[in-house]
């Protein structure tokens, strides 16, 4: 199983990736081992999907970060709930 993951920090960034051990890499990013989330102020993990394989995983970790994928993320995943 693999894990397309959104993390968002205090500032409202947004990062998004893959990984087969979704524990471990959240774990990693808390320690400020991963160069991407270094400065990142307390990122919490907003959401998750997970796939069957890393091929899918990588191929929608590449559409949320770009054009549609991203306005899809923004509109139905990532919504304030205030604005709900």
């Amino acid at each position: 199983m693999y894990y397309v993951y959104i993390l968002k920090d205090q500032d409202n960034k947004t990062y998004i990736g893959s990984t087969n051990n979704i524990e471990r890499r959240l774990r990693e990013h808390g320690e400020g081992c991963c160069y991407s989330t270094r400065y990142f102020k307390k990122a919490v993990l907003e959401a998750y999907i997970a796939v069957k394989d890393e091929s899918t995983a990588r191929k929608l970790e590449k559409y949320l970060k770009v054009g549609s994928g991203k306005a899809f993320l923004k509109k139905r995943i990532l919504t304030d709930e205030a604005s709900a």
